[in-house]
C-alpha cells in the first residue's frame, strides 16, 4: 500500500552522510545492517555528500540487492550558503551536520532513520524504526562519555544548559520529521549558527540536544553501544566506535571485533588495513594529545561568557 507521497508502508529511510575518507566504513557500516535487517520490508539507504570519488560510489552500490536500494546525492548547493560557518571540531567533520537538513531535502518522509558511518549494525534496523515517538522529535540514545566523564557533564550542564543524563548521542538518531519540521530545527539552527559563533565540542550534537530538549524520546544503548566498560541495555544491536579510539587504528578497542568481522568482507579491506598499518606511534601520541586537550577545552568552555546557557532564551 503506498500513502499519498508514494511512498510504500514497508519502506523504511535510511540516511548516512560522508565524505571520500569515510566511505570504507560507510561501505562497511551498510554491509552489516543489510545482513541482519528484516526481509518484511524494503529499505532506501541514502548518502549525504559533497561529491564523492565515482569508484567509491561504485564500490559502494555493489551492496545493493532486491529490498535495499541505494542512493548517492549530493546537497552541495543546500549547504553552500552557511558552509564557511560549519567547523571542523576535533573528530567531527562537516559531514556531521547534514542530517540537519534532512527535513526540507526530503519533504515526502515524515520519519527516518540517521545513521553515522563509524558503526556495525547487528540487529534488525526495522525494529528501531518501528520504535513510537508521539510527539518527540527525537528518538535518541544516552551519550555514554558525556554521562561519565565529569569534564563533560560539566560542559552539557553548565555550557549548554542541558541535564548531562538527558544528553544523547547524535550518531544514531530515529527523527520524527514531522515535529522537526513543525518546530523549525533546521531554521533555528541556521539561525543560531549564523548570528552566534558558539565554541563547542561536539558542534550538530550540541545544537540537536539543544534544540530538541524535552521531546527526545530516550532509547536504551544497546542501540547505540558506545565502546565501554558499561552494561548494555537490552541487546547490543548497534556498536557505535563514537569515542576517539576506532578499530581501524587501535587493537583494544572494546566492541572491535564486530567491526571487523564485515570489515574483512568488505571490498575496502585492504585499503583499512592499510590506514591501520600507516597509523603509528607519531599519530597515537596526537590522539592521546587530542583526547587530554579535549577535557581542558570543556572547562574553558564552561568558563566562558559565550555559551548557549548564557546567551540564549528564545529557541
Amino acid at each position: 500500500m503506498r500513502n499519498q507521497t508514494g511512498i510504500t508502508n514497508r519502506e523504511i529511510p535510511i540516511f548516512f552522510s560522508t565524505d571520500d575518507h569515510y566511505v570504507p566504513f560507510l561501505d562497511v557500516a551498510i554491509s552489516s545492517l543489510i545482513e541482519n535487517a528484516s526481509s518484511a520490508y524494503t529499505y532506501r539507504i541514502l548518502v549525504l555528500n559533497t561529491g564523492l570519488l565515482q569508484e567509491n560510489i561504485d564500490r559502494v552500490m555493489r551492496n545493493e540487492r532486491p529490498g535495499f536500494a541505494i542512493e548517492f546525492v549530493d546537497i552541495s548547493q543546500n549547504v553552500e550558503t552557511i558552509k564557511s560557518r560549519l567547523k571542523n571540531v576535533y573528530h567531527f567533520s562537516v559531514v556531521t551536520y547534514y542530517r540537519l537538513f534532512i527535513a526540507s531535502l526530503f519533504p515526502q518522509y515524515e520519519k527516518i532513520l540517521y545513521l553515522d558511518c563509524d558503526l556495525v549494525v547487528l540487529g534488525d534496523i526495522s525494529k528501531l524504526y518501528h520504535t513510537e515517538l508521539g510527539e518527540n522529535i527525537l528518538g535518541a540514545a544516552p551519550e555514554q562519555f558525556v554521562q561519565n566523564t565529569p569534564e563533560f557533564r560539566r560542559y552539557a550542564e553548565r555550557a549548554l544548559g542541558l541535564d548531562p543524563d538527558g544528553y544523547v548521542n547524535a550518531g544514531v538518531l530515529l527523527i520524527n520529521l514531522k515535529e522537526f519540521r513543525r518546530r523549525e530545527i533546521e531554521q533555528k539552527f541556521v539561525h543560531l549558527i549564523t548570528e552566534y559563533d558558539f565554541d563547542l565540542l561536539d558542534p550538530d550534537q550540541a545544537y540537536l540536544n539543544y534544540l530538541c530538549r524535552g521531546k527526545i524520546h530516550m532509547l536504551p544503548n544497546g542501540w547505540n553501544k558506545e565502546p565501554m566498560p558499561l552494561v548494555c541495555e537490552g541487546d547490543k544491536n548497534i556498536v557505535h566506535y563514537a569515542l576517539y579510539k576506532k578499530p581501524w587504528q587501535y587493537d583494544d578497542v572494546t566492541d572491535g571485533d564486530c567491526f571487523w568481522s564485515y570489515a574483512k568482507r568488505s571490498p575496502f579491506y585492504e585499503s583499512i588495513l592499510q590506514r591501520k598499518a600507516a597509523f603509528g606511534d607519531a599519530e597515537r601520541a596526537e590522539k592521546e594529545r587530542m583526547a587530554q586537550e579535549i577535557l581542558i577545552h570543556a572547562n574553558q568552555i564552561v568558563a566562558s561568557d559565550e555559551t548557549f546557557a548564557k546567551k540564549i532564551t528564545d529557541c
